[in-house]
Protein backbone atom coordinates (compact mmCIF):
# COMPACT_ATOMS: atom_id res chain seq x y z
CA UNK A 1 0.00 0.00 0.00
CA UNK A 2 2.85 2.51 -1.00
CA UNK A 3 -0.18 4.65 -2.98
CA UNK A 4 -0.36 7.68 -1.23
CA UNK A 5 -4.18 7.96 -2.58
CA UNK A 6 -3.90 4.32 -0.76
CA UNK A 7 -2.38 5.67 2.17
CA UNK A 8 -4.75 8.86 2.82
CA UNK A 9 -7.79 6.51 2.16
CA UNK A 10 -6.99 4.52 5.26
CA UNK A 11 -6.29 7.30 6.99
CA UNK A 12 -9.64 8.91 6.84
CA UNK A 13 -11.43 5.84 7.19
CA UNK A 14 -9.58 4.68 10.40
CA UNK A 15 -9.73 8.38 11.40
CA UNK A 16 -13.33 9.15 10.78
CA UNK A 17 -14.05 6.01 12.56
CA UNK A 18 -12.72 7.57 15.55
CA UNK A 19 -14.57 10.51 14.96
CA UNK A 20 -17.76 8.97 14.82
CA UNK A 21 -17.55 7.30 18.09
CA UNK A 22 -16.82 10.78 19.68
CA UNK A 23 -19.43 12.13 18.29
CA UNK A 24 -22.46 10.57 18.90
CA UNK A 25 -21.81 11.76 22.95
CA UNK A 26 -22.01 15.60 21.76
CA UNK A 27 -25.31 15.08 22.48
CA UNK A 28 -25.63 13.88 25.91
CA UNK A 29 -26.44 16.85 28.57
CA UNK A 30 -23.28 18.36 30.19
CA UNK A 31 -20.90 16.48 27.54
CA UNK A 32 -18.13 18.78 26.24
CA UNK A 33 -16.13 16.83 23.77
CA UNK A 34 -13.09 18.27 22.07
CA UNK A 35 -12.57 16.26 18.55
CA UNK A 36 -15.41 14.74 16.43
CA UNK A 37 -15.91 13.90 13.16
CA UNK A 38 -14.23 16.37 11.15
CA UNK A 39 -11.30 17.34 14.07
CA UNK A 40 -10.23 13.54 14.31
CA UNK A 41 -9.14 13.00 10.47
CA UNK A 42 -7.96 16.58 10.42
CA UNK A 43 -5.47 16.03 12.61
CA UNK A 44 -4.49 12.92 11.24
CA UNK A 45 -3.79 14.73 7.78
CA UNK A 46 -1.38 16.78 10.01
CA UNK A 47 0.63 14.23 11.01
CA UNK A 48 0.82 12.18 7.82
CA UNK A 49 1.61 15.55 6.71
CA UNK A 50 4.31 16.75 8.40
CA UNK A 51 6.37 13.38 8.09
CA UNK A 52 5.49 13.43 4.30
CA UNK A 53 6.94 16.57 4.20
CA UNK A 54 10.04 15.55 6.28
CA UNK A 55 10.70 12.07 5.66
CA UNK A 56 14.16 12.14 7.15
CA UNK A 57 13.89 14.41 10.51
CA UNK A 58 11.38 13.64 13.37
CA UNK A 59 11.19 17.54 13.98
CA UNK A 60 8.29 18.65 12.54
CA UNK A 61 6.31 15.73 13.43
CA UNK A 62 7.10 16.33 17.03
CA UNK A 63 6.95 20.21 16.85
CA UNK A 64 3.22 19.20 15.30
CA UNK A 65 2.40 17.32 18.43
CA UNK A 66 2.96 19.29 20.35
CA UNK A 67 1.21 22.04 18.94
CA UNK A 68 -1.79 19.54 18.63
CA UNK A 69 -1.43 18.38 22.55
CA UNK A 70 -1.43 22.50 23.33
CA UNK A 71 -4.76 23.46 21.43
CA UNK A 72 -6.10 19.93 23.40
CA UNK A 73 -5.14 21.38 27.27
CA UNK A 74 -6.80 24.91 25.95
CA UNK A 75 -9.72 22.74 25.60
CA UNK A 76 -9.64 20.54 28.71
CA UNK A 77 -9.22 23.65 30.82
CA UNK A 78 -12.11 25.79 28.99
CA UNK A 79 -13.85 22.03 29.55
CA UNK A 80 -12.83 22.08 33.74
CA UNK A 81 -14.34 25.91 33.58
CA UNK A 82 -17.74 24.36 32.49
CA UNK A 83 -17.28 21.88 35.48
CA UNK A 84 -17.13 19.23 32.81
CA UNK A 85 -14.40 16.39 33.43
CA UNK A 86 -12.79 13.47 31.30
CA UNK A 87 -9.52 13.78 29.24
CA UNK A 88 -10.01 10.80 27.10
CA UNK A 89 -11.47 12.48 24.24
CA UNK A 90 -7.99 14.79 23.88
CA UNK A 91 -5.60 11.62 24.43
CA UNK A 92 -7.57 10.32 21.43
CA UNK A 93 -7.09 13.11 19.01
CA UNK A 94 -3.52 12.67 20.14
CA UNK A 95 -3.91 8.91 19.24
CA UNK A 96 -5.51 10.25 15.68
CA UNK A 97 -2.24 12.56 15.14
CA UNK A 98 0.20 9.78 15.88
CA UNK A 99 -1.91 7.32 13.55
CA UNK A 100 -1.71 9.68 10.78
CA UNK A 101 2.61 9.86 10.77
CA UNK A 102 2.29 5.81 11.08
CA UNK A 103 0.56 5.66 7.61
CA UNK A 104 2.82 7.97 6.26
CA UNK A 105 6.00 5.49 7.52
CA UNK A 106 4.44 2.88 6.10
CA UNK A 107 3.01 1.48 9.52
CA UNK A 108 0.30 0.29 8.67
CA UNK A 109 -0.21 -2.73 10.56
CA UNK A 110 0.30 -0.76 13.65
CA UNK A 111 -1.72 2.37 12.68
CA UNK A 112 -5.04 -0.14 12.05
CA UNK A 113 -4.56 -1.78 15.21
CA UNK A 114 -4.39 1.20 17.45
CA UNK A 115 -7.39 2.82 15.86
CA UNK A 116 -9.03 -0.17 16.58
CA UNK A 117 -7.75 -0.59 20.20
CA UNK A 118 -9.06 2.97 20.35
CA UNK A 119 -12.70 2.66 19.16
CA UNK A 120 -13.03 -0.66 21.52
CA UNK A 121 -11.63 1.01 24.34
CA UNK A 122 -13.85 4.35 23.90
CA UNK A 123 -16.94 2.34 22.90
CA UNK A 124 -16.49 -0.04 25.80
CA UNK A 125 -16.54 2.64 28.47
CA UNK A 126 -19.57 1.20 30.34
CA UNK A 127 -18.37 -2.44 30.43
CA UNK A 128 -15.05 -1.33 31.35
CA UNK A 129 -16.28 0.61 34.11
CA UNK A 130 -18.16 -2.00 34.95
CA UNK A 131 -15.06 -4.75 34.89
CA UNK A 132 -13.50 -1.47 37.37
CA UNK A 133 -15.99 -2.14 39.93
CA UNK A 134 -16.28 -5.93 39.84
CA UNK A 135 -12.40 -6.58 40.22
CA UNK A 136 -11.08 -6.29 43.97
CA UNK A 137 -7.25 -5.92 44.69
CA UNK A 138 -6.36 -9.54 45.06
CA UNK A 139 -7.41 -10.09 40.93
CA UNK A 140 -5.17 -7.52 39.46
CA UNK A 141 -2.17 -8.72 41.90
CA UNK A 142 -3.16 -12.29 40.43
CA UNK A 143 -3.07 -10.69 36.86
CA UNK A 144 0.34 -9.16 37.54
CA UNK A 145 1.58 -12.54 38.30
CA UNK A 146 0.65 -13.86 35.13
CA UNK A 147 2.40 -11.33 33.04
CA UNK A 148 5.50 -11.76 35.52
CA UNK A 149 5.39 -15.09 34.78
CA UNK A 150 4.86 -15.29 31.01
CA UNK A 151 6.27 -11.72 29.65
CA UNK A 152 9.02 -10.80 32.32
CA UNK A 153 10.47 -13.85 33.06
CA UNK A 154 10.13 -16.48 29.91
CA UNK A 155 11.80 -13.82 27.80
CA UNK A 156 15.04 -13.82 29.62
CA UNK A 157 15.34 -17.37 30.21
CA UNK A 158 18.47 -18.94 28.11
CA UNK A 159 16.77 -20.93 25.65
CA UNK A 160 19.50 -23.84 25.00
CA UNK A 161 20.10 -27.28 26.33
CA UNK A 162 22.13 -28.22 28.97
CA UNK A 163 23.67 -31.80 30.97
CA UNK A 164 23.57 -35.09 29.02
CA UNK A 165 19.65 -35.34 29.88
CA UNK A 166 18.54 -32.05 27.48
CA UNK A 167 17.61 -29.55 30.38
CA UNK A 168 16.39 -26.77 28.59
CA UNK A 169 15.79 -23.67 31.01
CA UNK A 170 13.30 -21.71 28.40
CA UNK A 171 11.38 -24.97 27.46
CA UNK A 172 10.68 -25.44 30.93
CA UNK A 173 9.22 -22.45 32.28
CA UNK A 174 7.22 -22.27 28.69
CA UNK A 175 5.82 -25.57 30.00
CA UNK A 176 5.04 -24.01 33.87
CA UNK A 177 3.04 -20.67 31.49
CA UNK A 178 1.32 -23.07 29.60
CA UNK A 179 -0.02 -25.00 32.51
CA UNK A 180 -0.57 -21.54 34.35
CA UNK A 181 -2.51 -19.95 31.42
CA UNK A 182 -4.82 -22.77 31.21
CA UNK A 183 -5.31 -23.15 35.24
CA UNK A 184 -5.51 -19.01 35.33
CA UNK A 185 -8.06 -19.12 32.67
CA UNK A 186 -10.59 -21.73 34.45
CA UNK A 187 -9.87 -19.15 37.72
CA UNK A 188 -11.15 -16.48 36.01
CA UNK A 189 -14.11 -18.60 34.50
CA UNK A 190 -14.88 -19.83 38.10
CA UNK A 191 -14.75 -16.22 39.25
CA UNK A 192 -17.05 -14.50 36.56
CA UNK A 193 -19.58 -17.44 36.40
CA UNK A 194 -21.91 -19.08 39.22
CA UNK A 195 -19.60 -22.13 38.93
CA UNK A 196 -20.36 -22.34 42.62
CA UNK A 197 -23.93 -23.41 42.91
CA UNK A 198 -23.57 -25.78 40.25
CA UNK A 199 -22.21 -29.02 39.82
CA UNK A 200 -21.68 -29.72 36.66
CA UNK A 201 -20.43 -26.07 35.67
CA UNK A 202 -17.94 -26.25 38.86
CA UNK A 203 -17.04 -30.12 37.49
CA UNK A 204 -16.06 -28.67 33.89
CA UNK A 205 -13.84 -25.39 34.94
CA UNK A 206 -12.53 -27.48 37.43
CA UNK A 207 -11.43 -30.13 35.45
CA UNK A 208 -9.69 -27.40 32.96
CA UNK A 209 -8.19 -26.18 36.15
CA UNK A 210 -7.40 -30.13 37.72
CA UNK A 211 -9.38 -32.67 37.98
CA UNK A 212 -8.20 -34.08 40.83
CA UNK A 213 -8.74 -30.97 42.75
CA UNK A 214 -12.56 -31.10 41.61
CA UNK A 215 -12.62 -34.59 42.07
CA UNK A 216 -11.70 -33.65 45.79
CA UNK A 217 -13.72 -30.80 46.15
CA UNK A 218 -17.24 -32.17 44.58
CA UNK A 219 -16.82 -35.41 46.80
CA UNK A 220 -16.42 -32.89 49.78
CA UNK A 221 -19.27 -31.13 48.68
CA UNK A 222 -21.95 -34.08 48.07
CA UNK A 223 -21.61 -34.36 51.86
CA UNK A 224 -24.80 -34.28 53.35
CA UNK A 225 -26.50 -33.71 49.94
CA UNK A 226 -28.70 -36.51 48.88
CA UNK A 227 -27.62 -35.94 45.60
CA UNK A 228 -25.24 -38.85 44.72
CA UNK A 229 -26.21 -39.00 41.37
CA UNK A 230 -25.70 -35.89 40.05
CA UNK A 231 -22.22 -35.63 42.23
CA UNK A 232 -20.76 -38.38 40.96
CA UNK A 233 -22.04 -37.37 37.29
CA UNK A 234 -19.97 -34.33 37.49
CA UNK A 235 -17.14 -35.48 39.11
CA UNK A 236 -16.80 -38.04 35.64
CA UNK A 237 -17.36 -35.12 33.73
CA UNK A 238 -14.32 -33.04 35.25
CA UNK A 239 -12.39 -36.20 34.22
CA UNK A 240 -13.91 -35.57 30.59
CA UNK A 241 -12.06 -32.35 30.63
CA UNK A 242 -8.97 -33.40 31.73
CA UNK A 243 -8.29 -35.41 28.74
CA UNK A 244 -8.87 -32.30 26.34
CA UNK A 245 -6.32 -30.01 28.23
CA UNK A 246 -3.84 -32.69 28.29
CA UNK A 247 -4.23 -32.69 24.25
CA UNK A 248 -3.98 -28.67 24.61
CA UNK A 249 -1.11 -29.01 26.51
CA UNK A 250 0.72 -31.87 24.65
CA UNK A 251 0.32 -30.40 21.01
CA UNK A 252 1.19 -26.60 22.57
CA UNK A 253 4.89 -28.80 23.66
CA UNK A 254 5.13 -31.33 21.22
CA UNK A 255 2.90 -30.97 17.92
CA UNK A 256 4.02 -34.85 16.66
CA UNK A 257 3.31 -35.95 19.32
CA UNK A 258 0.09 -34.02 20.08
CA UNK A 259 -0.90 -34.67 16.42
CA UNK A 260 -0.74 -38.49 17.20
CA UNK A 261 -2.89 -38.43 20.44
CA UNK A 262 -5.65 -35.76 19.68
CA UNK A 263 -8.09 -38.11 18.23
CA UNK A 264 -7.51 -40.60 20.91
CA UNK A 265 -7.89 -38.08 23.81
CA UNK A 266 -10.93 -36.65 22.23
CA UNK A 267 -12.62 -40.09 21.89
CA UNK A 268 -11.24 -40.49 25.41
CA UNK A 269 -13.18 -37.10 26.63
CA UNK A 270 -16.36 -38.38 24.64
CA UNK A 271 -16.41 -41.60 26.25
CA UNK A 272 -16.00 -40.07 29.75
CA UNK A 273 -18.77 -37.67 29.20
CA UNK A 274 -21.22 -40.13 28.32
CA UNK A 275 -20.13 -42.20 31.36
CA UNK A 276 -21.01 -39.48 33.67
CA UNK A 277 -24.08 -38.11 31.72
CA UNK A 278 -25.15 -41.92 32.41
CA UNK A 279 -24.62 -42.05 35.96
CA UNK A 280 -26.62 -38.34 36.46
CA UNK A 281 -29.42 -40.50 33.94
CA UNK A 282 -29.19 -43.49 35.76
CA UNK A 283 -29.71 -41.82 39.87
CA UNK A 284 -31.64 -39.50 38.29
CA UNK A 285 -32.96 -37.24 42.00
CA UNK A 286 -35.76 -35.02 42.03
CA UNK A 287 -35.08 -31.17 42.25
CA UNK A 288 -31.64 -29.03 41.63
CA UNK A 289 -28.57 -29.61 44.12
CA UNK A 290 -27.91 -26.95 46.53
CA UNK A 291 -24.38 -26.80 45.76
CA UNK A 292 -22.22 -24.28 47.88
CA UNK A 293 -18.56 -23.42 47.41
CA UNK A 294 -16.17 -21.01 46.20
CA UNK A 295 -13.87 -21.86 43.13
CA UNK A 296 -12.06 -25.22 42.67
CA UNK A 297 -8.56 -24.73 43.26
CA UNK A 298 -6.87 -21.87 45.08
CA UNK A 299 -4.95 -18.64 42.99
CA UNK A 300 -2.65 -20.95 40.60
CA UNK A 301 -0.21 -18.21 39.78
CA UNK A 302 1.61 -18.29 43.12
CA UNK A 303 5.65 -17.66 42.33
CA UNK A 304 6.00 -20.95 44.67
CA UNK A 305 3.78 -22.98 43.14
CA UNK A 306 5.52 -22.27 39.56
CA UNK A 307 8.79 -23.43 41.19
CA UNK A 308 7.33 -26.32 42.57
CA UNK A 309 5.80 -27.48 39.14
CA UNK A 310 9.39 -26.48 37.12
CA UNK A 311 11.03 -28.85 39.70
CA UNK A 312 8.99 -32.03 39.59
CA UNK A 313 9.10 -30.72 35.45
CA UNK A 314 12.74 -31.58 35.86
CA UNK A 315 12.79 -34.07 38.66
CA UNK A 316 10.15 -36.08 35.99
CA UNK A 317 12.35 -35.00 32.60
CA UNK A 318 15.40 -37.01 34.50
CA UNK A 319 13.15 -39.91 35.46
CA UNK A 320 12.53 -40.43 32.25
CA UNK A 321 15.05 -40.01 29.76
CA UNK A 322 16.57 -42.48 32.68
CA UNK A 323 13.79 -44.89 32.89
CA UNK A 324 13.71 -45.24 28.76
CA UNK A 325 17.82 -45.43 28.65
CA UNK A 326 18.06 -48.39 31.28
CA UNK A 327 14.36 -49.56 31.62
CA UNK A 328 13.29 -49.63 28.37
CA UNK A 329 9.57 -49.13 27.52
CA UNK A 330 8.63 -51.44 30.60
CA UNK A 331 10.22 -48.56 32.56
CA UNK A 332 8.72 -45.53 31.23
CA UNK A 333 5.00 -47.03 31.60
CA UNK A 334 5.84 -47.44 35.12
CA UNK A 335 6.45 -44.65 35.91
CA UNK A 336 3.93 -43.36 34.31
CA UNK A 337 1.14 -45.70 36.49
CA UNK A 338 3.15 -44.59 39.48
CA UNK A 339 3.37 -40.67 38.72
CA UNK A 340 -0.42 -40.93 36.82
CA UNK A 341 -1.53 -41.67 41.02
CA UNK A 342 -0.72 -38.11 42.01
CA UNK A 343 -0.36 -34.73 39.71
CA UNK A 344 -0.32 -35.84 36.13
CA UNK A 345 0.75 -32.80 34.19
CA UNK A 346 4.32 -32.50 35.12
CA UNK A 347 4.84 -36.09 33.68
CA UNK A 348 2.59 -35.81 30.85
CA UNK A 349 4.75 -32.70 30.12
CA UNK A 350 8.30 -34.59 30.63
CA UNK A 351 6.91 -37.37 27.94
CA UNK A 352 5.64 -34.41 25.86
CA UNK A 353 9.41 -32.63 25.54
CA UNK A 354 11.34 -36.02 25.55
CA UNK A 355 8.80 -37.67 22.93
CA UNK A 356 10.73 -38.35 19.29
CA UNK A 357 14.32 -37.67 21.52
CA UNK A 358 15.03 -39.93 24.45
CA UNK A 359 11.33 -41.47 23.94
CA UNK A 360 9.75 -42.92 21.14
CA UNK A 361 6.79 -41.57 19.96
CA UNK A 362 4.76 -44.56 20.61
CA UNK A 363 6.02 -45.44 23.78
CA UNK A 364 5.90 -41.33 24.68
CA UNK A 365 1.40 -41.61 23.85
CA UNK A 366 1.30 -44.69 25.14
CA UNK A 367 2.74 -43.64 29.01
CA UNK A 368 0.13 -40.60 28.40
CA UNK A 369 -2.63 -42.26 28.30
CA UNK A 370 -0.99 -45.20 30.97
CA UNK A 371 -0.70 -41.79 33.25
CA UNK A 372 -3.91 -40.45 32.88
CA UNK A 373 -5.50 -43.62 33.49
CA UNK A 374 -3.37 -44.17 37.11
CA UNK A 375 -4.72 -40.87 37.72
CA UNK A 376 -8.39 -41.22 37.25
CA UNK A 377 -8.23 -44.56 39.33
CA UNK A 378 -6.55 -42.28 41.92
CA UNK A 379 -9.50 -40.11 41.86
CA UNK A 380 -12.49 -42.87 42.11
CA UNK A 381 -10.37 -43.42 45.23
CA UNK A 382 -10.51 -40.18 46.52
CA UNK A 383 -14.23 -40.42 45.39
CA UNK A 384 -15.23 -43.16 47.68
CA UNK A 385 -12.67 -41.92 50.44
CA UNK A 386 -14.42 -38.14 50.55
CA UNK A 387 -17.52 -38.59 49.22
CA UNK A 388 -18.66 -42.52 50.43
CA UNK A 389 -19.82 -45.60 48.35
CA UNK A 390 -22.90 -43.80 46.93
CA UNK A 391 -20.92 -41.17 45.02
CA UNK A 392 -17.50 -43.04 44.82
CA UNK A 393 -18.45 -46.14 43.84
CA UNK A 394 -19.97 -45.11 40.14
CA UNK A 395 -17.12 -42.38 39.66
CA UNK A 396 -14.33 -45.06 40.73
CA UNK A 397 -16.15 -48.34 38.18
CA UNK A 398 -16.62 -45.17 34.87
CA UNK A 399 -13.07 -43.91 35.62
CA UNK A 400 -11.37 -47.31 36.03
CA UNK A 401 -13.11 -48.51 32.88
CA UNK A 402 -12.48 -45.91 30.94
CA UNK A 403 -8.64 -46.23 31.74
CA UNK A 404 -8.67 -49.86 30.91
CA UNK A 405 -10.24 -49.12 27.60
CA UNK A 406 -7.80 -46.59 26.77
CA UNK A 407 -5.09 -47.77 27.54
CA UNK A 408 -5.95 -51.39 25.54
CA UNK A 409 -7.03 -49.19 22.50
CA UNK A 410 -3.81 -47.02 22.56
CA UNK A 411 -1.65 -50.54 23.08
CA UNK A 412 -3.42 -52.20 19.90
CA UNK A 413 -3.02 -49.22 17.69
CA UNK A 414 0.42 -47.79 18.28
CA UNK A 415 2.02 -50.77 19.83
CA UNK A 416 0.65 -53.24 17.39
Amino acid sequence: MSSPYAQIALLLALSLLMGLEREEHKLEPGVHIAAGVRTFPLLALLGYMLVILSPTSPLPAAAGLVAAAAFLVVSYQHKQAEGTRGFTSEVAALVAYVMGALIARNEYWIATTIAVADILLLSGKPALQGLAQHLNRQELVTCGKFLLLSAVILPIVPNQSFTPFDINPFRIWLVVVVVSAMSYGSYLLQRTTKSAKSAVLSAILGGAYSSTMATVTLARRSKGQDQPGLYAGSIVLSSAVMFLRMAVLIYVINPGLGGRLVAGLSSLALLTAAAGLAIMLWRREAGPAPVEGGTIGGNPLELRTALLFAGLFVLLSVATRLAAQYLGNTGVYTLAAVTGVTDVDPFIMSVAQSAGAGTGMATAALAVIIAAAGNNVAKGCYAVALGGRRVGLPVLVALTAVGIVGVAAFAYLHLA
